[in-house]
């Protein structure tokens, strides 16, 4: 059985990724997760410098998946190079860098530290707010998303996966517009916008009033912008949103992913990339699949 993928060059042993924002350097995972039988650990978003994210509560259940709005807390690039990067050095997986900015400026001033370090691809999250715009999201703008896309390539190194945010009315667009400035490939899909109300205090739950939704519930959503993506775009395809379980995983590898990422379900199942990564396994046999490649865009 054959479970390696191939995506802009890099070589990942197998399909199942982490989704970033679940691990932060993965060191909360290892009590139940070998790190070593995950293709790759995408980490959470890593800025220029520090960010303290939003006030609390920033965290909320919703039905079918959760609310977040975190704010990108992270301890900055000059940290993650010198005290995470070595630790998951220590184990046989690819790491994937997520990049966070408020201007493209600051994305690549991460991008260009982390030129010489010692990780395998950048994943852009064009879903952080350009301040430079009055706080509106780089990615739901076709030519906003080109725009950064072009210039954080033009300063990395390693290939550069665009994260896709799905709070847009034409994902095509903004796909083949990042394809064509650049993009070694397409995470999609980032969270949904949502909220909750407490209808006993008569406020907001989370602080910031919104936050993103994320889990089983948006999976359905995921599953149709990268079938409509991998029709239209040439570059590989990293598919989450809602995997709990192996099939789910199919479902987006049939829809046209290359790979996947496991987000939300980490946090209630520590144990969730092997699950899926197990299930994805027991799907193979049952069918007779040799090689995840024949499940990837069966889907006409």
């Amino acid at each position: 059985m054959k479970l390696s993928v191939s995506i802009a060059g890099v070589e990942f042993k197998n399909p199942v990724f982490t989704g970033s924002g679940t691990f932060n350097s993965g060191r909360e995972f290892v009590e139940f997760v070998d790190l070593s039988k995950i293709g790759a650990v995408v980490v959470k978003g890593v800025a220029n410098k520090p960010w303290l994210g939003n006030p609390s509560p920033r965290i909320a259940e919703t039905y079918g998946g959760m609310l977040n709005s975190v704010g990108l807390q992270n301890l900055g690039v000059d940290h993650f190079i010198k005290e995470d990067v070595p630790f998951l050095r220590r184990y046989d997986t690819k790491i994937v860098v997520n990049l966070a900015g408020k201007t493209i400026e600051e994305y690549c001033e991460v991008a260009d530290k982390l030129r010489y370090a010692d990780v395998d691809m950048l994943e852009l999250n064009i879903s952080c707010p350009n301040v430079k715009e009055g706080g509106v999201a780089f990615g739901v703008n076709a030519e906003m998303a080109a725009l950064v896309t072009r210039e954080v390539k033009a300063c990395s190194k390693q290939p550069l996966l665009v994260k896709l945010s799905p709070n847009v009315t034409d994902i095509v667009s903004i796909a083949k517009a990042v394809e064509a400035a650049g993009a070694d490939g397409l995470t999609m899909i980032n969270t949904l916008i949502g909220m909750k109300i407490d209808v006993h205090k008569r406020k907001p739950v989370l602080a910031n009033k919104m936050g993103g939704l994320s889990g089983p519930a948006i999976k359905p959503v995921g599953i149709r912008m990268v079938y409509q993506a991998a029709k239209e775009v040439g570059i590989p395809i990293i598919g989450l949103g809602g995997i709990m379980t192996g099939e789910d995983a199919i479902e987006y590898l049939m829809a046209g992913a290359s790979a996947i990422a496991v987000g939300t379900a980490n946090l209630v199942n520590p144990s969730a990339t092997m699950e899926v990564l197990q299930g994805i396994i027991d799907y193979m046999n049952l069918y007779g699949v040799t090689d995840i490649k024949d499940l990837v865009g069966v889907i006409a």
